[in-house]
């Protein structure tokens, strides 16, 4: 439940952040477990096509390619922050709230560890935690493509647009 093309929501208050005033009522449960939204297929007479990357990693088939939005989450602008966003970082400027990954420590973590299931659970916490900072710009550490790292990635790429 958010605003379209906004940092998704993994906890009531990023809800009502986005949608204050134009819903009646929030129930909360307490933090998304996964955080990272739906893994997203599409099956047709060429077989079966990955429509959004999430949880679910399937070995074999392909990512959706192509001009046509047929799923939620695959317009080029979404989950986007209200803060320039810059990706795989290393080096931090001043004027930037780093999220970590591994080896990268930043103002906060998506995993101290390297875990890409903890990294993607804490990928949109960590992008509103960066959103409502003083700072005036976004970057986050270099995410590995593999396994769910790929979804992960994804997000953030949209989120830079």
């Amino acid at each position: 439940a958010n605003a379209s093309g906004t940092i998704s929501p993994t906890r009531a208050e990023h809800v009502l952040r986005t949608l204050d005033g134009r819903i009646a009522m929030i129930i909360d449960d307490g933090a998304c477990a996964v955080g990272i939204e739906s893994t997203i297929i599409a099956i047709g007479k060429a077989g079966l096509r990955q429509l959004r990357a999430g949880p679910l990693v399937l070995d074999g088939v392909s990512l959706r390619t192509g001009d046509r939005i047929e799923a939620p989450g695959q317009s080029n602008t979404h989950y986007a922050p209200s803060k320039p966003l810059r990706l795989n970082v290393v080096q931090v400027k001043a004027d930037e709230w780093l999220i970590g990954f591994g080896p990268i420590a930043g103002r906060s973590t998506l995993s101290k560890c390297g875990d890409l299931i903890e990294a993607a659970a804490n990928l949109f916490e960590r992008l509103h935690e960066a959103d409502k900072s003083s700072a005036a710009h976004i970057a986050v550490a270099p995410i590995p493509e593999s396994g769910i790292g790929a979804a992960i990635n994804d997000r953030l790429c949209r989120a830079e647009t």
